[in-house]
């Protein structure tokens, strides 16, 4: 069965301001979807409400995954669950290897599952990171550096493309990605989630992002624009590109029509 995230009238309010106002989305399994929209629209709420920040409150709707309601779930089990969020601005953490990171997150779900569990053994965890970063085309000594600590931006974003490979969720989400990234960090990074994809065409993929670009690399079957907090307008892979082409005036004059 086609896990879904079912995204329906959505309302969010930080510190009692709204800042959704009535989101409707439905991700599959399977689909690219990307969520556009100028600053200040409210596409990086949408993203940490539905990996669950509690600075955010949740104020009306409700968000079902795999037929799960998701709002009564903590952050963790929505990531066992099988969602990702790939941050905009990924923390470092000094002293912790990329490797010692991956082990303790795939031994903290095991546990989850069975609290008798020893986790994963260190030669069934280095043949999933060879596995995984031959995949990617990573060269291994990656594994050995403290995560995010002196990485470049497009090594950040390298280091959540492994994560993906090796936590393999259902519906992966990707808040603003390209930010910060040169054409060709930027390139590369697309071309590690299309061989997560290509080895696993079941992953569903939601890119939020201000610009076409990144759309040029990861391309989507379904585009949906975001204006004061609200879908206000969906439609193909063309939409990204009118929007590249004529900016979102037009979608502005549309709504204050409407």
């Amino acid at each position: 069965m086609v896990a879904a995230l079912e995204i329906k009238n959505l309302h969010v309010s930080v510190e009692d301001k709204p800042i959704l106002r009535g989101v409707n989305l439905t991700v599959k399994q399977g689909e690219v979807h990307a969520l556009m929209g100028p600053n200040g629209s409210g596409k990086s709420t949408l993203a940490n409400v539905l990996l669950g920040n509690p600075a955010y409150e949740v104020t009306a709707g409700e968000i079902i995954f795999d037929g799960h309601d998701l709002m009564e779930m903590e952050a963790d089990e929505r990531s066992r669950a099988g969602l990702f969020l790939a941050f905009q601005y990924p923390v470092s953490i000094p002293g912790v290897t990329v490797a010692n990171f991956l082990r303790l997150a795939i031994n903290a779900r095991m546990k989850a599952v069975d609290p008798e569990s020893k986790g994963i053994s260190i030669s069934d965890f280095r043949k999933l990171m060879r596995e995984k970063m031959d995949m990617l085309q990573m060269d291994h000594s990656f594994a050995g550096r403290y995560l995010n600590e002196g990485f470049s931006g497009g090594e950040k974003k390298r280091a959540e493309i492994l994560q993906m490979a090796v936590l393999n969720p259902k519906i992966a989400i990707l808040d603003e990605t390209d930010s910060g990234l040169d054409i060709d960090a930027l390139r590369v990074v697309s071309e590690g989630v299309n061989r997560l994809r290509s080895n696993d065409s079941n992953l569903g993929v939601l890119v939020i992002t201000h610009y076409q670009r990144i759309l040029n690399y990861i391309k989507p079957e379904f585009v949906h624009v975001m204006y004061q907090g609200q879908i206000v307008e969906s439609g193909g892979a063309d939409l990204a590109l009118r929007l590249e082409e004529a900016g979102y005036d037009w979608i502005r004059e549309k709504v204050s029509v409407e």
